[in-house]
């Protein structure tokens, strides 16, 4: 005999608690769509440059909100190998420029080649070597639709401010490998990355400027609409 559906105005009570994906399924998502083989050759670089790439499953992410937001002008801190600028220009108009800050010289010339071998030229890809929160204040107010960073933790939250004032309302920020530790559940923690993670992610949450969404995907990705003008 089926069983009957609850009733709406009881609580109910699930004999099973939800269960985390299993490696299986995690490996099969981040598998899901396939990359193209310059990308592909630009993560095997990364590492050997000592630098992490994002994820697939990350990547796949940033080209989506890309195109969902009609992203013409994005921002990104962390250029590394060039994988995640190859997504988000994958997502954005067919005239968006890309600008990406990264410290290192070197990363930024294999992205570079990685770029130009998907068609992406100086103009659509523009290559900034410097300290993100040295560059970030040059950049115009509300001038971008969409800013991602993959940087370095202790500097999100200044990271965050500058996003605010960079992004146009509706426009969204993206931080990776805010979980990546697995220690921010852990309220003992008191490290200075540990910290600066919490106080992004909880700034998000709780400031009325932004609409936020914690996606346990890659290493953590925080993503978050910029809600209005100040």
């Amino acid at each position: 005999m089926p069983s009957q559906p609850p009733d709406p105005g009881q609580d109910v009570a699930f004999d099973e608690p939800v269960q985390p994906l299993a490696d299986a399924c995690v490996t099969y998502a981040d598998e899901w769509l396939d990359e193209d083989e310059l990308v592909r050759s630009a993560r095997a670089k990364a590492y050997e440059l000592g630098c992490r790439p994002v994820s697939r499953t990350v990547a796949t992410a940033l080209t989506l909100l890309a195109r969902a937001i009609g992203a013409k002008a994005v921002v990104e801190v962390g250029t590394g190998a060039g994988v995640s600028a190859a997504a988000l220009l994958d997502g954005m108009s067919d005239q968006g420029v890309l600008t990406s800050i990264d410290v290192e010289a070197e990363h930024q010339r294999v992205a570079r080649e990685t770029l130009g071998g998907l068609g992406y030229d100086h103009v659509r890809a523009r290559l900034i070597a410097g300290r993100a929160l040295e560059v970030l204040p040059r950049l115009a107010d509300g001038a971008y639709d969409l800013m991602f960073v993959d940087g370095d933790p202790g500097e999100y939250p200044s990271i965050l401010a500058q996003g605010r004032r960079l992004l146009r309302p509706g426009g969204l920020v993206a931080f990776d490998q805010v979980l990546s530790s697995g220690l921010l559940p852990d309220f003992t923690r008191r490290d200075a990355e540990t910290t600066a993670l919490r106080t992004v992610v909880h700034e998000v949450r709780d400031d009325g400027h932004w609409h936020p969404a914690l996606l346990p995907i890659g290493g953590g990705l925080l993503v978050a609409m910029r809600r209005s003008a100040d």
